[in-house]
């Protein structure tokens, strides 16, 4: 909008100079108004330059911005979810989880079927199947982890002193049945300090799908059970090519 009042701003001051040029100025003077329309045209070109690569390149920075919080955003989420796996719940404790990838060991577990003859009386005997589920062994949590960073996990890359806010909740999935969630996140507006304001005004009120919506960055829920984040798959692509 306000690329738009300066153009338009500047054709009004040209048409103005060119009807002053026309009406009061002398012939011999009138290369001094041609100086200066010359030059409001370079600045005006300049400024629509910028009005329109602005955006662009703000639209470049804030994913250089963003991916290394989403990045440690997964390995929380990774986190909570093995934690889950082995205490039936979440935590918010961040040198519990730290300490839990460092120490813990998850049951490796193999089911098999069995089948039971039970004697209905009569000489009939039924053969009756059931799932039996043994535990064959542990590995430890810190396999899931190697070579990422999770002992700083929970730093936002780029704001210096900042954490994760990293909460804990419960959900009644259907009636009757209580369900842990978690969330962690983190103000976008820390990120993106020192970045135009208008640009980072409109970055905390984007709703699209291919961006990541809202004022935070986050994973979970307190809501939903859910272990999703707010980030579109384009963020997901870096990770997935790396493992390739």
């Amino acid at each position: 909008m306000s690329l738009f009042l300066m153009i338009l701003g500047a054709v009004l001051v040209a048409v103005l100079i060119a009807f002053a040029i026309v009406k009061y100025l002398p012939l011999n003077l009138r290369w001094i108004p041609s100086i200066v329309m010359l030059l409001l045209a370079v600045f005006l070109g300049f400024k629509i330059y910028n009005g329109i690569m602005e955006p662009i390149e703000f639209s470049k920075t804030k994913v250089k911005k963003y991916a290394p919080v989403v990045e440690n955003l997964k390995i929380i989420r990774d986190a909570e979810v093995k934690f889950f796996e082995k205490n039936g719940k979440y935590t918010e404790n961040k040198a519990l989880l730290i300490k839990f990838i460092e120490e813990a060991k998850l049951a490796l577990t193999e089911t098999r079927t069995v089948i039971d003859k039970i004697n209905k009386g009569g000489g009939i005997i039924v053969d009756v199947e059931r799932r039996v589920t043994d535990t064959i062994g542990y590995e430890p949590v810190l396999k899931y982890f190697e070579g990422r960073d999770f002992k700083n996990m929970f730093k936002v890359p780029g704001v210096e002193g900042a954490e994760f806010e990293l909460e804990i909740g419960e959900v009644e999935k259907v009636q009757g049945l209580i369900v842990s969630t978690f969330m962690a996140r983190t103000p976008k507006k820390a990120i993106l300090a020192g970045m135009s304001e208008s640009l980072v005004k409109q970055e905390l009120e984007v709703i699209q799908t291919d961006q990541i919506k809202g004022e935070y960055i986050s994973v979970g829920s307190l809501e939903e059970v859910t272990s999703g984040g707010n980030w579109p798959p384009s963020y997901d692509k870096p990770s997935e090519n790396k493992k390739q």
